[in-house]
């Protein structure tokens, strides 16, 4: 911390330089302007041109252009521009070079006292302290789970209000066993960031399995809120699957679990979520899909590759969502694939095996509407930071053909 409050002294000095430069210059620029205005001639300039023009009227009266009359209005008009003229160039005298010295000084305190009240209050001060208090457990060589979960709850006792803390204990305690404590830090959470699917969908699984796997009313409240939110939220739509596996129900529990993978980011989850299908098919008397297998019927084979312009932007970790929709956009997706951005470019094979929901198929359209999506955070939302590839129109057909190629050229904003 202290050398966070080193480097933030260091960045206020050019704003302090600023304030003081101008004093430097000060003597020099009254000495300029005594210069300028003992030198000024323009009252003589126009002292001379009033006489001129007088002596034109004068001259003008005696030849007799003009009466006695017109020639004291002239002569009157002249004197009222002579005043007005002269009457702009008085100037008030210059101050001392010293006068107002005294405020450069007050300002800069008041810079730095609300430079440093402003980063106290909006800056990121509690998740440094964080984050170095994981790096000091991390780094020790006699580190263990519980010193760490021991100091991140030690910061949860400094700082009850910062949503960071809750979210690095909640995994902690729940990979530990510690069942009673993540339910309470999910709800530290929510009260925190408010009612959000992904918090509540965590909640809604952690009461599950606390509840030996029993959809209790409490469970059942928390899911309904969470898919009103977001239907497709594969948190739940996983644990709804394993539901429906466990009563018996295995064709809800593919369909579920199918739902699931194709907004999930954890590609450990996905596979542990493919051989759950695979048993539900067999429990079922099909013949379980390989993790490779084409199925029968009509669709789309795409290859996918990024824009050379785009190389580097993203991780080679971050997540590639291969998405076939409707041309109209009224159905849910009709076919979803992923892949990682290390991985392209790569051909995958989108038909009936990748759709999300019976009611929306790829073999139900003549065509459709292709978009690949790559997302750092694997949310199934885009995010801005996003690259994006679309292509419309893509005729369904037999998959063995020719593949149609998406280029992901562009960065969602």
């Amino acid at each position: 911390m202290t050398l966070l409050w080193i480097a933030l002294a260091v960045l206020l000095l050019p704003a302090l330089w600023l304030l003081v430069a101008p004093l430097r210059r000060a003597a020099a620029v009254s000495a300029a302007q005594r210069d300028y205005e003992a030198n000024d001639r323009t009252t003589d300039q126009n002292l001379a041109i009033y006489r001129r023009r007088l002596a034109s009227l004068e001259a003008a009266r005696e030849r007799g252009d003009i009466d006695a009359s017109r020639f004291n209005e002239d002569r009157l008009e002249l004197e009222r521009s002579l005043l007005e003229d002269t009457e702009r160039l008085e100037r008030a005298p210059l101050k001392s070079t010293a006068s107002g010295k005294l405020a450069v000084p007050l300002v800069m305190v008041a810079v730095v006292l609300v430079s440093a009240l402003w980063y106290v209050q909006q800056g990121a001060e509690g998740d440094l302290t964080l984050h170095l208090a994981q790096q000091q457990v991390m780094n020790d060589p006699e580190a263990t789970l519980p010193k760490l979960v021991e100091r991140l709850e030690q910061e949860a006792a400094r700082q009850p209000d910062n949503p960071n803390v809750w979210r690095a204990l909640f995994p902690l305690y729940r990979d530990s066993g510690r069942i009673a404590d993540a339910s309470r830090a999910l709800e530290r959470l929510v009260e925190l960031e408010g009612r959000q699917p992904w918090l509540l969908a965590e909640l809604a699984q952690i009461r599950y399995f606390a509840a030996g796997r029993e959809m209790t009313d409490e469970v059942q409240a928390l899911v309904d809120e969470v898919l009103a939110m977001d239907s497709s939220q594969p948190t739940v739509l996983g644990m709804l699957g394993i539901n429906a596996f466990d009563n018996g129900d295995y064709e809800t529990a593919i369909d579920q679990w199918r739902r699931a993978i194709a907004g999930m980011d954890d590609p450990d989850t996905a596979d542990a979520l493919r051989q759950g299908i695979r048993v539900a098919q067999q429990r079922l008397g099909f013949e379980p899909e390989e993790a490779d297998q084409e199925a029968d019927g009509p669709g789309i084979t795409v290859k996918v590759r990024l824009a050379d312009d785009l190389a580097g932007r993203l991780d080679a970790d971050a997540t590639v969502f291969v998405v076939a929709r409707d041309l109209e956009g009224e159905l849910p997706p009709l076919a979803v694939a992923q892949a990682r951005l290390g991985e392209l470019p790569t051909t995958v094979v989108l038909d009936d095996s990748r759709s999300m929901s019976p009611r929306a198929r790829i073999s139900q359209v003549e065509e459709a509407r292709l978009m690949v999506r790559v997302s750092e955070s694997g949310q199934a939302m885009p995010q801005p930071g996003d690259l994006l590839g679309t292509l419309e129109g893509v005729t369904v057909g037999d998959t063995g053909g020719e593949p149609v190629e998406v280029v992901v050229d562009r960065v969602v904003e």
